[in-house]
């Protein structure tokens, strides 16, 4: 039986980076080698803030959305967000929210990431919202009253910590991030946001060497 490696892919559901990642990132999984397994880590962008987000910080977000259509042509985002909600600095929600839908069925895990990725970035909700995360569990078909609780829980919020923790220990302080363990190492797999070739290239080479 060959060797199992890790390709560990550090995110946040919220980081429009990650956003404009997402399609080359399936190529990537689709074609990793066989003995390679993806494994999901959130870096917890912006930690819990119930106040409203600072203009400045506002101005610079949009932009950042501006500047990776650019970058990233076809990638969509609906401005309408910036009008029609009440944006605050705060990712860790949605990161607990993965982890709960991850805890309650482990298959649900990538759906509730593209759930909250659409509803932020297409559909202008807001997912620093608990009551918009309750909604797209009971969309990606969990129990909404279960998912609350789990959101909820401290042990939740825990393992959000935990992973931020290791995260850093992996040296990835920006998202998105890949990492190749092999061999008691961890190996930094550079992000490119149009073509997967490099990145497959790269992995190759390590574990050939």
């Amino acid at each position: 039986m060959r060797n199992q490696h890790k390709l560990i892919y550090v995110h946040d559901p919220m980081c429009s980076w990650c956003w404009a990642f997402r399609p080359v990132l399936g190529r990537l999984i689709e074609n990793l080698p066989g003995n390679v397994r993806l494994l999901r880590l959130l870096g917890g962008l912006a930690p819990d803030n119930g106040q409203p987000m600072a203009q400045d910080m506002r101005a610079y977000l949009e932009d950042t959305w501006r500047r990776i259509q650019q970058r990233v042509p076809g990638t969509d985002f609906n401005f309408d967000f910036w009008t029609t909600c009440s944006p605050r600095r705060s990712t860790w929600p949605a990161c607990r929210a993965v982890i709960a839908a991850r805890h309650l069925q482990a298959d649900k895990e990538s759906a509730m990431i593209e759930a909250i990725q659409q509803a932020y970035y297409l559909e202008a909700r807001n997912p620093s919202e608990q009551k918009t995360l309750v909604a797209l569990a009971g969309e990606i078909g969990l129990d909404p009253l279960s998912f609350r609780e789990t959101l909820e829980a401290p042990n939740t919020d825990q393992m959000l910590k935990d992973e931020i923790t290791e995260a850093r220990r992996l040296g990835a302080v920006s998202f998105p991030s890949l990492r190749l363990v092999t061999a008691g190492a961890a190996w930094p797999i550079s992000v490119d946001y149009r073509d997967v070739t490099p990145m497959l290239d790269t992995i190759e080479s390590i574990l050939a060497s």
